[in-house]
């Protein structure tokens, strides 16, 4: 039997309703190729197959008329909803409790295991009676292409199965499904201590589509073997500080954010999250920065993660033996997960945005942009790398001495820096600090292992930095770095405070102890900083290019822990740690911002901050003694 789907075509956007739940209310499940994020009302409302960066199957979270979800739900009301991770692992359970019993959903995407012919990308629902008799209602409403495209579904001997132009879904259950205009679903009685089980298979095409019923059987085995991979993974951690549930959370969500097969790791698993709610600050972060690559890295390697580590160095290898010279530098920005470099923006006009946060885009622009900071991230973390790992090889070497000799010749030019303005190129001081890093560990890595290099006229340049970050970084009027340089030794820079420069001591620019800085984080503290939350800028001091505002940045503030660590204010690091910790949501994951009623903000979760998390911990542990 086979039906027509609706094509989810463009239309006029709705109003916000409270259809959303909040962007905090998700928990993220994954298998290291792609990831879902689940709500806390049993709901999967984004998906992505078969990687981070394609189209979405489920999308209800940017749009919940047209977007397309996956339910299960009590038949009866739901008193309250609880979700919480299985211990030291990413199978995420969702408790659902009604005056009629208790049911939980048990969802996983099982890991790839090594030499597995066989193995399929699988979104894994395993539904438990846990008291009671109950009554369930599920709806499956993939809508392909980000509800783009259309496509057919029709009845197989053990469930159903969703084709469209591109991609493949096989929707096996082990209860009947009935399909009604494109979707599936099912009402059935659970009895109480018994089980369902749902698993959804993607693929490119239908002959690659599994066929056969699945039973308990299989899904213990399936649920087991997922234990077991997230549980062996996690051994390797060599963390075993205070904050040790916080900190391997934050690990788990990392790896999450690994994709396997090339070892690039993505900023965020989604698009378009908005930076405040109604916005136009809506972005697409399925991409791999270098900035925050090689911040994960960094990590990675703190917590004892070297396979990961040699993973991203491999695919980072491949990007410094095909880098060019062309207008924004040797390297891109961002790249996607296989390397490419061109990542267009494209508005999806019949998406709503989540609860009315218009437009939604695919595809990021600041790809585009010169950002010269990302130099003295990505050295910064291949000398981590060389020091922690088995080293760089010869060619990777001559490969990041030919990325110097750019630098060399480019570092005293604007650019648009970390916070990717659209207001034009400036001069901005954190960028000259990134770059000073570049030639810096440079240096040190030639000096430590005796490997060639123009260390004379590295030398020079270096001080050259270090000077003009000096004399047209500081201010004297606000007693701080600020954001810009001046135009001159001779006259001021502008006042304009950035967290990103609670940096410096941590890149060691600058001791800790220094007064210059010392009185940085007491100008940041009194004006960028609102109980612990840190702004990463004033918009209205410095205008972005961009409409309307945002939220505290999250990674701002773990910066700020770890300045106040670094500093010998342990007293003050461990109380704005604690009063971060009280902003992670139900499951330990964190959104890039935090708005000022502590509403998550911008995609989620994000790399950025899960890696500060862990950073200043271990800083902070290591104060404390």
């Amino acid at each position: 039997m086979r039906d027509d789907d609706r094509a989810a075509g463009p239309g006029p956007r709705g109003e916000p309703d409270d259809t959303y739940l909040p962007i905090a209310e998700h928990g993220l499940i994954g298998d290291l190729r792609t990831a879902a994020l689940v709500g806390t009302d049993g709901r999967v409302d984004w998906f992505c197959a078969p990687r981070f960066d394609s189209p979405s199957v489920f999308g209800s979270l940017l749009d919940a008329e047209r977007g397309g979800c996956w339910s299960i739900e009590p038949v009866c009301q739901v008193a309250t909803h609880n979700q919480f991770y299985f211990p030291d692992t990413n199978i995420l359970i969702t408790r659902m409790l009604t005056a009629d019993g208790i049911v939980e959903v048990q969802d996983f995407m099982p890991i790839r295991r090594e030499r597995d012919p066989d193995h399929r990308q699988r979104l894994v629902r395993r539904v438990v009676n846990v008291r009671g008799r109950m009554r369930l209602a599920v709806r499956v409403a993939p809508r392909m292409d980000y509800g783009r495209a259309s496509h057919r579904v029709e009845r197989t001997p053990d469930g159903v199965r969703f084709t469209a132009a591109a991609l493949t879904l096989s929707l096996r259950a082990s209860v009947p499904l009935e399909t009604d205009a494109g979707d599936a679903r099912a009402e059935f009685d659970l009895p109480e201590r018994s089980s369902a089980l749902f698993v959804l298979e993607a693929a490119d095409d239908p002959i690659s589509c599994a066929t056969g019923m699945v039973d308990a059987v299989v899904a213990e085995e399936l649920f087991e073997a997922t234990v077991a991979f997230w549980r062996r993974w996690l051994r390797q951690s060599t963390y075993t500080g205070r904050w040790r549930e916080m900190v391997h959370r934050s690990a788990l969500t990392l790896k999450l954010l690994t994709h396997e097969p090339s070892g690039a790791i993505v900023a965020a698993p989604t698009l378009g999250l908005p930076e405040l709610v109604g916005g136009a600050r809506n972005w697409d972060y399925r991409y791999v920065w270098i900035r925050d690559a090689a911040f994960s890295l960094y990590a990675l390697l703190r917590l004892g993660f070297t396979q990961e580590a040699q993973a991203f160095m491999d695919w980072l290898t491949e990007r410094l033996r095909t880098a060019g010279d062309g207008h924004a530098g040797p390297l891109r920005v961002m790249y996607s997960i296989d390397g490419a470099e061109r990542l267009p923006e494209e508005t999806l006009e019949h998406l709503e945005g989540y609860r009315g946060s218009y437009p939604v885009r695919t595809g990021n622009d600041a790809g585009l942009q010169r950002q010269l900071d990302i130099y003295g991230e990505l050295i910064d973390s291949v000398y981590l790398f060389n020091k922690y790992g088995p080293g760089i090889s010869h060619a990777s070497w001559m490969d990041l001495c030919a990325i110097l000799d750019w630098l060399m010749e480019h570092w005293d030019t604007p650019d648009e820096s970390i916070w990717e303005t659209r207001a034009g190129q400036q001069h901005h001081t954190y960028s000259r600090l990134m770059c000073w890093v570049a030639v810096e560990r440079m240096i040190r890595m030639a000096r430590q292992r005796g490997l060639p290099g123009d260390l004379g006229r590295w030398t020079t340049v270096r001080d050259r930095i270090y000077h003009q970050i000096m004399a047209r970084g500081w201010d004297p009027r606000a007693r701080a770095f600020v954001q810009r340089l001046s135009a001159d030794a001779d006259s001021p820079p502008p006042d304009i405070l950035d967290a990103s420069l609670l940096l410096m001591p941590m890149v060691k620019f600058v001791s800790p102890a220094d007064p210059r800085f010392l009185s940085t984080v007491e100008a940041i503290t009194g004006r960028l900083v609102a109980d612990s939350l840190v702004f990463r800028y004033d918009p209205k001091e410095s205008p972005d290019g961009l409409l309307g505002t945002e939220g505290t940045f999250s990674i701002c503030s773990f910066w700020l822990v770890e300045a106040f660590a670094r500093t010998g204010d342990v007293e003050q690091a461990r109380l704005a740690l604690e009063k971060m910790f009280t902003y992670a949501n139900h499951v330990g994951l964190y959104a890039e911002q935090i708005g000022m009623t502590g509403e998550h903000l911008g995609n989620f979760p994000q790399a950025f901050t899960h890696l500060a998390l862990i950073s200043s911990a271990i800083n902070l542990d290591r104060a404390m003694g």
